[in-house]
C-alpha cells in the first residue's frame, strides 16, 4: 500500500493523511467528513526496453530499377533497435536483463558483421524491410516480449517492423 499526499499551498509538509484531509476540508469547505487515511495499491509497472545494436555490412539490392544507386555494392553502419515490453518484477526491480538480448544477438551479429548480407540465407534481397522481418523471425521465438524491430540503414532512414 502506498500513501499519497500533496505538498505546498499550506498543506502539511510531513505527510499525514488525517491532517491533510482536515486541511483540505477546512480550506475548501467540502461539507464532508475528512478522510482519515488514503491508500492505493500499486498496479504492476509495465515498461518498454530498447536495446541498440550495431554492425557493419555490405549489400546490394538486386530488384531496384536499372541505374539505381542501391543496385551497386555498398555498405552501411547499421543500427538495430530491439524493443521489448513487459512487467517489472517487483523483487528484482527490472523486466529483462539487457544481457539476454545481447546473448540472442550474438549469433546474428556473427553472421552479419563485416559480411555481404546477400550471401546470408533469407537476405538475398536485403532491403531494410526484409531485414527487419528477418530479424523478427529469428528473435521472436526466443524473445516473446519482442514488440518492435527498428533497422537504421543510415542516420536519417529507418524501418520499423512489429510483426505480421
Amino acid at each position: 500500500m502506498t500513501s499519497f499526499g500533496v505538498l505546498g499551498c499550506g498543506a502539511p509538509l510531513a505527510w499525514n493523511p488525517g491532517a491533510f484531509s482536515a486541511w483540505l476540508h477546512g480550506e475548501f469547505c467540502l461539507g464532508v467528513a475528512p478522510v482519515r487515511h488514503v491508500a492505493v495499491s500499486s498496479p504492476a509497472m509495465n515498461v518498454r526496453l530498447i536495446k541498440e545494436l550495431r554492425f557493419e555490412a555490405a549489400h546490394r539490392l538486386p530488384h531496384v530499377p536499372e541505374g539505381h544507386k542501391c543496385a551497386r555494392l555498398h555498405g552501411h553502419s547499421f543500427k538495430v533497435e530491439l524493443a521489448v515490453r513487459g512487467p517489472v518484477n517487483e523483487k528484482t526491480g527490472w523486466f529483462l536483463d539487457y544481457g539476454e538480448i545481447d546473448r540472442l544477438w550474438q549469433p546474428i551479429y556473427a553472421k552479419l558483421d563485416h559480411n555481404y548480407m546477400n550471401d546470408v540465407e533469407g537476405l538475398e534481397n536485403p532491403t531494410s524491410e526484409n531485414f527487419a522481418r528477418w530479424l523478427w523471425q529469428r528473435l521472436k521465438p526466443a524473445l516473446p516480449q519482442l514488440e518492435r524491430v527498428i533497422v537504421h540503414e543510415t542516420c536519417d532512414a529507418r524501418c520499423e517492423y512489429e510483426g505480421d
